[in-house]
């Protein structure tokens, strides 16, 4: 019971923070368009993205829709049947639901995504908190997959 209930109210509470700060950022940035956050190093910009990552399918907002709601459920079947053998991957399927669920609700609700983080040090697109979730799910993921294999390499060569 306890592990059904971290796996649904975990990424609702990433996806209820991300919407809390996208609400703060549409009513306290839009107007200014941008404030520096670390002068220099990032700023907070008002953003409406409707692509993806990158702006990546710009103005195919059914696509998009349809495509998170069928990857989220799919993500919550596993979670909810298969349980993830390891807290860090549990734990990126959790940061990955989460910011899915943070962007879907934008995309539905207005048609574009919230963005705001822009950092000036490189050239790199305007991001969301929602998007940190996803990314750093990924790369929890990926971790995951490599410490397995290196674990698997180790107890073959012993």
């Amino acid at each position: 019971m306890r592990y059904w209930l971290i796996t649904l109210l975990t990424p609702l509470g990433l996806a209820g923070l991300d919407q809390a700060i996208k609400a703060w950022a549409t009513a306290y940035l839009k107007p200014v368009g941008s404030m520096p956050l670390i002068p220099g190093i990032v700023e907070l910009r008002y953003l409406l993205n409707t692509g993806a990552a990158f702006g990546s399918l710009a103005g195919r907002q059914l696509f998009l829709i349809v495509f998170t709601v069928i990857a989220m459920a799919a993500v919550l079947v596993y979670l909810l049947r298969k349980k993830p053998q390891s807290k860090l991957e549990y734990i990126g399927w959790l940061l990955i639901l989460g910011g899915g669920l943070g962007n879907l609700i934008d995309r539905v609700s207005a048609q574009a995504v919230v963005d705001y983080i822009n950092p000036l040090f490189m050239d790199f697109a305007i991001f969301n908190f929602a998007d940190i979730c996803i990314s750093v799910g990924i790369g929890l993921y990926i971790l995951d997959i490599l410490l397995t294999m290196r674990k698997k390499e180790k107890n073959g060569a012993a």
